[in-house]
């Protein structure tokens, strides 16, 4: 097998996370989200460079999934990371995620969702905003059940996605378009 030293799918992760950054950057940018764009951002808690509280560490050790839709506040995005302050149960806190933490990313409003796995290379990408039925981020974003994810956009669960299956759109690997020797 040929190496790759070019290393294209650190690459193509790299340029996918900047779709997240990019998107958080406008909405840091105007203090709100457009239309009715929210996300579901899963994130490693124990990734070097991710700040969150003591508690949210205990309760998440592995790793979380926040909701941003209504309520957040000085959400400031750089080229490694973002910061945002989310409320927990009443209870205000500042996370800084590095976007290298970054295992999942979904808004439900147009099926688009971007998932990391953790080994370098095995990036997924789905989005068919022209299907009638949702995706399940659960299963693709977090190991655990969603139940367990804080509902931090300070809403009701109208948009909390339920447990099941995938259906409506298709994931595709990166392996599909390499070169088969």
């Amino acid at each position: 097998m040929v190496q790759d030293h070019i290393r294209y799918d650190i690459l193509a992760q790299d340029a996918l996370r900047g779709v997240i950054r990019k998107v958080l950057s406008e909405c840091a940018a105007t203090g709100s989200l457009p239309g009715e764009h929210h996300f579901f951002i899963t994130f490693m808690t124990n990734a070097p460079g991710v700040r969150i509280s003591p508690a949210l560490r205990k309760k998440y050790q592995d790793q979380m999934t926040i909701v941003i839709q209504h309520q957040f506040w000085d959400l400031k995005v750089t080229e490694t990371l973002f910061e945002i302050g989310l409320s927990f149960s009443d209870t205000p806190e500042k996370l800084v995620i590095p976007f290298s933490a970054v295992r999942g990313f979904y808004d439900p409003s147009v099926n688009f969702e971007l998932e990391f796995d953790s080994a370098p290379g095995e990036v997924s990408l789905v989005g068919d905003e022209d299907s009638d039925e949702m995706l399940d981020p659960v299963a693709s974003l977090m190991e655990g059940p969603l139940d367990d994810a804080p509902a931090a956009s300070g809403e009701g669960d109208d948009d909390k996605p339920k447990g099941g299956k995938k259906s409506g759109a298709d994931v595709v690997s990166l392996d599909a378009f390499r070169k088969k020797n």
